[in-house]
């Protein structure tokens, strides 16, 4: 066994590694509260706030696995250096876009940046660490990443009240540069020449056959889904998935093992996580319009607003390990998919007059039912595994959160575009007017200010619940199908035993910090 000799700076470069998991944690959701300001500054219509919001999550999923690959091979530290370069760069040209198409772009190379960032930051610990202070380091650069998540929305909420929407871009560059500066003075550089190389092919079909799928889902309600470009796009996306599964299926060394599916409960689980993130990532891009312009809050408000939920998943990080350990994986993973389930089908009947305290009431039920189902979901994928497949199998069940992540926004945000502009009453408005109106609830109100029209703002408010409503209500089923599935095909796992977790308790790790 290789003795690691502490390095006796190893403390401080986590410091940068932890800064820089914590702005890609906060980046994940600060963008939420920023999309309504940056729909009525830059007139984005829903697809295109969809857009902004996917080109990161789409690019991230699709190069996570080549990331973590580019690094064993050529240098972990340069890699690393070089994700946060590009990271740093797509941050300064998203404050300095001057339209959505920019802005998208931008996203798409922040993307990059973090899709090489996260995989490198944590396997660069064993080289820092001996084996007995790794667990440790690792808990907590994790624990920054998730972190980030409650954070973003009241960090992007203040800097929206204080500055322009381009500063939630901008906060990014100085946490970049630190980190690159750590990394450049403080990591040592490793690699792993024999790992796999680069499947080229594989890349470029797992980012259009996503791209294609998110792009059909998300134009779909404005064409029509039986347009004929969204159906080719469709056509595209089933075919180019099937020719990578087929493709990686043939390969000795796949990038991603499709074989890992062969074993039931990492499947089940896999699928379980996966639908968890499909409900979260839709959820924070609905509810955010919700509460800034139906309820009426500015950005930091809705930002706190979201707080509940955030406080219910880490008291479920808290108590949901040992519940896994007492009744078993398939019984938490059931049980919290119920609870989320429940939390959706209760938040489907928020109406125009419920007030903020109803929805901290299902929003901090659902943060419950996230963590429950969650974290004993990822941690019963891995230990499915034999343990030299579980770097494989947490590759794969990354890259398959990614995947329900930009599929919700896709999805969801359709359906929700699709019964606003259809329930939305632009009766006497100009085409034009009309036009903008149905873009978005943030449009319709400001259509409605500047025609002095209050049945317009008051119908924006009920198309948008009743829009949202829906979502929530798929939200639900989506829960559920996931608990039964669960519940009959998950295997049973003896109370009392662990199971190897990817993400430890968060609170625990912030107090051993």
């Amino acid at each position: 066994m290789v003795t690691v000799t502490p390095n006796p700076r190893r403390w401080w470069a986590l410091a940068a590694l932890v800064a820089s998991m914590l702005t890609l944690g906060f980046d994940t959701t600060i963008l939420n509260v920023a999309l309504p300001t940056m729909a009525a500054d830059l007139g984005a219509t829903t697809g295109q706030q969809q857009w902004m919001a996917d080109s990161y999550v789409v690019v991230f999923a699709a190069l996570m696995l080549p990331a973590g690959l580019l690094g064993d091979r050529f240098g972990r530290r340069l890699m690393l250096i070089v994700g946060l370069g590009i990271f740093l760069t797509g941050s300064l040209a998203g404050a300095l876009a001057g339209d959505v198409t920019w802005v998208i772009a931008a996203r798409a190379l922040m993307g990059v940046g973090a899709a090489l960032v996260t995989p490198l930051a944590l396997s660069v610990l064993p080289t820092l660490f001996a084996a007995d202070e790794q667990p440790k380091a690792t808990a907590i650069v994790t624990a920054a990443s998730a972190l980030g998540l409650p954070l973003g929305p009241i960090i992007g909420g203040w800097l929206l009240n204080h500055f322009w929407w381009g500063s939630v871009f901008l906060v990014n560059v100085p946490m970049a540069a630190i980190g690159i500066a750590a990394c450049v003075f403080l990591l040592p550089e490793t690699r792993d020449p024999a790992s796999p190389k680069v499947d080229t092919v594989s890349t470029a079909l797992t980012a259009t056959g996503l791209g294609a799928l998110v792009y059909a889902i998300i134009e779909a309600p404005t064409r029509g889904w039986g347009d004929p470009l969204v159906l080719a796009m469709f056509a595209a996306a089933v075919a180019l998935i099937t020719a990578l599964v087929l493709r990686e299926r043939r390969l000795e060394r796949p990038m991603l093992d499709m074989t890992l599916l062969a074993h039931r409960g990492f499947l089940f689980n896999t699928i379980a996580a996966t639908l968890v993130m499909f409900v979260l990532s839709g959820l924070l891009f609905v509810l955010p319009p919700y509460l800034q312009a139906v309820l009426g809050n500015d950005a930091f408000g809705t930002g706190l607003r979201l707080l509940p939920m955030m406080g219910g998943l880490l008291v479920a990080s808290r108590t949901a390990p040992q519940a896994t350990v007492r009744f078993g994986a398939r019984a938490t993973v059931g049980a919290g998919l119920t609870v989320l389930a429940f939390a959706a089908l209760l938040g489907s009947r928020t109406t125009v007059d419920s007030g903020y305290g109803f929805t901290a009431l299902w929003l901090s039920i659902t943060g419950l039912g996230f963590g429950f189902s969650l974290m004993p979901a990822m941690g019963g994928a891995l230990g499915a595994l034999p343990r030299d497949r579980a770097g494989s199998g947490s590759g794969l069940l990354m890259t398959l959160r990614q995947v329900g992540g930009a599929v919700g926004i896709a999805l969801l945000g359709s359906l929700l575009s699709a019964t606003f502009q259809d329930r939305l009453d632009v009766t006497g408005l100009p085409a034009k007017a009309a036009d903008t109106a149905g873009d978005s609830v943030v449009a319709a109100h400001i259509v409605a200010e500047k025609a002095h029209s209050a049945h317009l703002a008051a119908s924006a408010n009920s198309a948008y619940v009743h829009g949202m409503g829906l979502v929530l209500l798929v939200c639900g089923a989506a829960a559920l199908v996931s608990a039964l599935l669960a519940a009959v095909f998950l295997p049973p796992t003896a109370s009392g035993r662990t199971v190897q977790s990817p993400e430890p308790d968060l609170v625990t790790a912030v107090e051993d910090a």
